[in-house]
């Protein structure tokens, strides 16, 4: 799987076009000029630089460009995920969960629904290594 690579800043703009849909340039300014202040070229550079990178596609209607998300959310999560835990972990999860938890980072509650998890594939790995 290919990863794009989209930056903290970049990822800014993506959230606002994963929640439209499709969006104008003039859209995502009128957001993101609220949120960070970034003037309008600013914004216009990051669309540019997210067009080059595949992640959106520029379709020109009349005078200005629509913007449509190439992959998803849930696709770049995924990428992003993967790439932290290959570059901080060397692509062990087994460690990234050690770590939180070593840490204090999740939870108690979650710590619940992890050890449920870890049960019920335990269960079906018994079941399924005896058949």
């Amino acid at each position: 799987m290919p990863n794009h690579g989209i930056s903290e800043t970049q990822w800014r703009v993506m959230e606002v076009v994963w929640q439209r849909g499709s969006v104008t340039a003039a859209d995502v300014i009128d957001v993101l000029l609220l949120e960070t202040g970034w003037n309008h070229q600013t914004v216009r550079t990051l669309l540019a630089r997210l067009v080059q990178k595949g992640v959106l596609e520029a379709e020109p209607v009349k005078n200005y460009y629509v913007y449509t998300p190439l992959i998803s959310r849930e696709e770049s999560i995924r990428e992003e995920g993967e790439s932290f835990v290959n570059r901080v972990f060397g692509g062990s999860a087994d460690e990234l969960l050690v770590h939180f938890v070593r840490e204090g980072k999740i939870h108690h509650g979650t710590l619940q629904k992890l050890q449920d998890l870890i049960d019920r594939e335990q269960q079906h790995r018994k079941g399924v290594c005896h058949d």
